[in-house]
């Protein structure tokens, strides 16, 4: 079992079928962000990844933080994002700062246990940034509708303690992670919680998610 850090966007107003969203209107169409935690059963999704893809190791659960932060709000934290090279096909090309300085934490607490900080990292290091990804998603004339919500993908950072899965921060169990009640960790175990905070800050403004957090019960075995 593991999670994902991401965020997600939520989208406003409805398009027609067939009509693609150009990457300078993509803005207009996000309303706001919210965490998104995508939870992932490892084992079922290596298992079914080729041919099939993933399906039953991403269906059964994610998590979101309780409200959302419009993207007005986050007017203060935008940044330039990645290098993008080789040159993107010119429908995703962009002008401006298009990504955002939000700080990203990931918590675990085993049963019983202490909070223990696994995870720093930031949704500034999104290679492709939501108006590439709204554009992208459209091109061909799929239709959104207010409401749409859509994920950013995993957000890893450049540094071990930025990577955004326990599949990362283990290296593939390779490396488990140490808690401060002893235990370790290669992936997340029964009883575990997760808690994903993030938050914008800079000189004259704080501006928070809240938190997005769950609590890995067992399987129902079968009879």
């Amino acid at each position: 079992m593991d999670f994902e850090l991401e965020m997600a966007f939520v989208t406003t107003g409805s398009t027609t079928l067939g009509e693609p969203i150009p990457i300078g209107k993509a803005e207009d169409h996000i309303f706001g962000m919210v965490i998104f935690n995508d939870l992932s059963a490892r084992d079922i999704q290596k298992w079914e990844y080729v041919p099939l893809g993933p399906f039953l190791g991403k269906n059964f659960g994610s998590v979101i933080s309780p409200w959302i932060v419009t993207l007005e709000a986050l007017e203060p934290f935008r940044v330039e994002g990645p290098a993008q090279d080789p040159p993107v096909l010119p429908y995703l090309q962009f002008q401006g700062k298009k990504n955002f300085d939000i700080r990203l934490e990931v918590f675990l607490k085993p049963a019983d246990g202490n909070e223990n900080l696994i995870c720093r990292s930031n949704f500034k290091y999104m290679y492709w940034n939501m108006a590439q990804q709204l554009a992208h998603h459209t091109v061909n004339g799929c239709n959104i509708n207010t409401g749409d919500m859509y994920a950013s993908g995993t957000i890893s950072g450049p540094d071990p303690g930025s990577y955004g899965s326990m599949l990362e921060l283990a290296w593939k169990g390779t490396k488990p992670l140490d808690l401060d009640d002893g235990s370790r960790r290669s992936f997340l175990l029964d009883h575990d919680r997760v808690i994903m905070r993030a938050f914008a800050v800079n000189e004259n403004l704080r501006i928070g998610f809240g938190e997005s957090a769950v609590t890995i019960l067992p399987a129902i075995e079968n009879a």
